[in-house]
């Protein structure tokens, strides 16, 4: 046999052959193309709007990009953010501009020592032309609210919140008041000042999605900060806001939020790292079944606001903390030694076995 020789089953291809294996390359990847994941709830705007939002924030304020999202992620997941910050860091603002930057329903409640649950729910008042009762509404009765300094009232005035933060109504005289959606509470608090404070009680801090931690701008923020500023001149810095998402788009998306996929796997992720919570040595108290909710809400308004319609363990993971660490107790002989909750939340999220 010569060996030059080589067999027909092994011969070069020829130019027809050529031919047909770049038509079924091309055949091929357009089936690819046909195959490319699509996305089973349209997302777009819900993700442009969210983007409008960021912008009309940044007009004003500058950094702080953890905080914004957490806000808008509240807002999505039907939640209320409690901000905690030293005075100065822009708090209260920002809250203010993300009202605004929405066509919604917008109250400021300053608390105060003195300050009374009817001042915030509202008062039965006699009508003597009617000669009836007649009740007034209080600022409550709002989209999105503002409290500032919420812990500078007395545990009866906080009390006031439970049930409209919880079930959106309040029950006044055996009458009950619905609200109207969308409907979220936003509360700043310094946790540096202790007098003339009250501490906030565990079932009320429970009720709050997250608590965002502010911290102080770095050396490149301050500087553009200062440069905002002496730019101003004497023009009021929330004036450049625009108002653009109205309170029907925003129930819709809410509504697409509630609809993102988890997968049964990532549920029970879930379960583990609250689970996780209550059998820890270093912490007091764990998690409750609310905190598990908070993560599956919050994780989807995160995995929304990325454009997917499914939750990824980084969705879970990233909203862990800012919705554990205000629900958790840190053992008295591990705050001593300062241990804070979101070391022992983050070596519990590092401890439990990612899905796969």
């Amino acid at each position: 046999m010569d060996e030059n020789k080589i067999p027909k089953d092994h011969q070069e291809p020829t130019q027809n052959s050529e031919d047909a294996l770049s038509s079924i390359d091309d055949s091929v990847l357009k089936n690819n193309d046909d195959l490319k994941f699509q996305s089973r709830l349209d997302l777009s705007e819900l993700q442009q709007n969210v983007e409008k939002i960021k912008q009309e924030i940044g007009k004003v304020i500058v950094g702080q990009k953890d905080m914004v999202d957490m806000l808008i992620a509240s807002l999505l997941a039907k939640g209320h953010s409690l901000i905690e910050g030293v005075p100065g860091v822009a708090k209260t603002i920002t809250a203010k501009l993300l009202a605004k930057s929405l066509s919604v329903d917008f109250s400021r409640i300053q608390f105060t020592p003195d300050l009374m649950p009817s001042d915030i729910l509202g008062t039965s008042v006699f009508n003597l032309k009617d000669s009836e009762f007649e009740f007034k509404k209080g600022p409550i009765f709002s989209n999105m609210i503002l409290i500032d300094e919420i812990n500078r009232a007395p545990a009866k005035t906080q009390a006031a919140l439970f049930e409209v933060m919880e079930e959106q109504q309040i029950t006044i005289d055996g009458n009950k008041f619905k609200l109207d959606s969308p409907f979220m509470v936003l509360a700043t608090q310094n946790p540096i000042e202790q007098e003339g404070t009250y501490r906030l009680p565990e079932a009320q801090l429970d009720r709050f999605l997250f608590k965002i931690d502010v911290n102080y701008p770095n050396l490149d923020e301050e500087i553009e900060i200062l440069s905002r500023e002496h730019e101003l001149k004497d023009k009021v810095k929330t004036d450049e806001a625009v108002s653009f998402l109205t309170a029907k788009q925003i129930s819709e998306y809410q509504n697409l939020v509630s609809q993102v996929i988890v997968e049964a796997h990532l549920l029970k992720y879930i379960a583990q790292l609250i689970v996780a919570t209550r059998s820890n040595q270093f912490l007091y108290l764990g998690a409750s079944p609310r905190a598990s909710i908070a993560i599956l809400k919050s994780s989807k308004a995160f995995a929304a606001m990325s454009g997917r319609d499914f939750v990824t363990p980084e969705d879970i993971k990233r909203a862990a903390i800012p919705v554990l660490h205000h629900r958790v107790i840190v053992t008295p002989e591990r705050e001593m030694e300062g241990i804070s909750s979101k070391q022992i939340i983050k070596q519990i999220i590092e401890t439990v076995e990612i899905p796969r």
